[in-house]
């Protein structure tokens, strides 16, 4: 794709954004790969870029909040979850199990977001807003700031990607051991390890074809060719 069609395409974008529609059907995402291999294009066109994705975004998101709510939100939620699990220690039998995996649960959705927000805001990437895409798909996530994104180096931008996966997957063995000392039943403590090892499963299986991992290559294919 030469210039000339990336100014086509985000030309297109961006009628296809204001008429409330997606950018599809517009080559949008060529351009953004194309310009991705160039770092004087992606200085050239961040701010459009930035712009016409955010429309977008909001055209097909379901819910956002803004970025100090949603960060706020998110951090109690870990702290929730730490508290839940600390109770767990007070409790006994079945109490104990549910406060325990209530905080695992928490702290697994609360962490995935902010790891991917802490590593993106120290390799220089911006964030606008936190958000839940649609009902099937009910995760919070936190949106980048496409303009600031691009300006990134891409092996920087690839590490943004992975951190939520990494943090997800070491948390369930990271508990292990408060899981034994809360006194869990055996096959509670062996339903930590399993979570743990169906999260890598879910990885290999799903992350690395549409989600995190899958993000984290491609990037890491940019930086090759840069």
């Amino acid at each position: 794709m030469d210039q000339s069609s990336v100014e086509t395409a985000l030309a297109r974008a961006e009628e296809a954004v204001e008429a409330g529609r997606g950018v599809e059907k517009t080559r949008f995402w060529s351009a953004v790969a194309r310009v991705k291999e160039n770092p004087e294009l992606a200085e050239r066109y961040a701010d459009r870029i930035g712009v016409i994705d955010q429309r977008a975004f909001r055209n097909w998101v379901l819910l956002t909040v803004p970025l100090w709510l949603g960060t706020a939100l998110m951090l109690a939620g870990t702290a929730l979850g730490l508290g839940l699990i600390w109770w767990a220690y007070a409790l006994d039998g079945w109490g104990a199990v549910v406060a325990f995996y209530s905080g695992l649960g928490a702290l697994l959705v609360a962490t995935h977001g902010l790891a991917h927000l802490l590593v993106g805001t120290m390799v220089g990437i911006g964030f606008t807003s936190w958000f839940i895409g649609s009902i099937t798909r009910p995760q919070p996530g936190v949106k980048v700031d496409y303009a600031s994104y691009l300006r990134t180096r891409p092996e920087r931008r690839a590490w943004m990607h992975a951190s939520g996966a990494i943090v997800t997957k070491l948390i369930p063995f990271a508990l292990l051991g408060a899981a034994i000392a809360a006194d869990l039943p055996a096959w509670a403590v062996w339903g930590v390890v399993g979570i743990g090892v169906l999260a890598i499963v879910t990885d290999i299986l799903w992350s690395a074809r549409s989600s995190d991992w899958k993000r984290f290559r491609r990037e890491m294919e940019f930086a090759q060719g840069s």
